[in-house]
């Protein structure tokens, strides 16, 4: 975006500029788009301040001096808080305003809030991430949205700033599900990965050297290439917290129960995830998961 035409730009504030949030607005800051930034602590936001972001006291602040609203924070309350709350940006928007929420929650409540904004004449797109910090800060994500075309259109630049994958998926709630879906297969597969390698060097074979053939046939994924090679090195410090994907399939199944829908799989892999949090691991990456398995067979690596 050149000088020019960041003038013309829409004006983007940011609610919550955490562990995902921050590098996204300094993404959005270095690609020319005029952006305010709020948070419930002000540290929170320094650097993107010093990077060139406006601050906001409210998030009702933010709204009235923005056309659009990125929401990047924890669960639906949260959204529920910084949109609806008593200084919440639906008491500063504008007819038009359009919120784009990031946070990973519920179908439903998703487009719960989709209607109450609607009712207001404020437009929303669910457009939830999937990808971790170094993708963040990468601009690597993908981002699965939801909502009306014309408002996807709209935000397609903007997104595509923060996302090497941006798809629209369907009407309001439709990010949220195939987020849910990617979660689903993502955290399947790791499991897959984990009991692959476990059983490989415990017969004796070099896991290293299992994962390379593996890689050459039909059962080669980007799971396998990043987080086998980080069971292997045994660094799990980078990637998606476990405790993160444990709340995810914890969406999954619970909209499986109420579709009397049985994932076994997948609960399954939510076990394994809680295993981690339990044993007070689940700011590891997901891919620790293998540390279960080890456990389970008496194994202290």
């Amino acid at each position: 975006m050149n000088e020019s035409t960041s003038r013309l730009a829409p004006r983007v504030g940011l609610i919550g500029p955490g562990r995902l949030g921050q590098p996204m607005a300094l993404n959005l800051i270095r690609a020319g788009w005029p952006l305010m930034i709020h948070a419930r602590q002000r540290a929170i936001a320094e650097p993107v301040i010093a990077a060139g972001a406006q601050w906001a006291d409210t998030a009702r602040e933010l709204a009235a001096a923005c056309d659009i609203v990125i929401t990047v924070v924890t669960d639906a309350p949260a959204v529920e808080q910084v949109l609806f709350g008593a200084d919440g940006a639906v008491h500063g928007a504008r007819p038009g305003t359009l919120v784009i929420d990031m946070t990973a929650m519920p179908a439903q409540a998703s487009q719960d809030f989709a209607r109450r904004l609607d009712a207001l004449q404020v437009e929303m797109l669910d457009a939830p991430v999937s990808g971790d910090v170094a993708g963040a800060v990468d601009a690597t994500l993908s981002i699965t949205v939801g909502g009306p075309v014309v408002q996807f259109e709209r935000a397609r630049a903007l997104l595509e700033t923060l996302a090497s994958n941006v798809v629209h998926a369907g009407g309001h709630g439709a990010g949220q599900v195939a987020r849910s879906c990617n979660q689903i297969i993502l955290a399947v597969t790791i499991e897959a990965v984990a009991e692959a390698l476990t059983l490989a060097r415990r017969l004796g074979a070099d896991p290293q050297r299992v994962r390379m053939a593996l890689a050459g046939g039909f059962a080669a994924s980007r799971v396998l290439d990043v987080r086998g090679a980080r069971m292997l090195s045994r660094d799990f410090s980078h990637g998606m917290p476990a405790a993160l994907h444990g709340r995810d399939l914890g969406i999954v199944l619970d909209a499986g129960h109420a579709l009397g829908l049985d994932l076994p799989a997948s609960a399954l892999a939510a076990q394994q995830l809680n295993a981690l949090v339990g044993a007070g691991e689940g700011e590891l990456d997901a891919s620790a998961m293998i540390k279960v398995l080890e456990r389970m067979i008496g194994e202290t690596r």
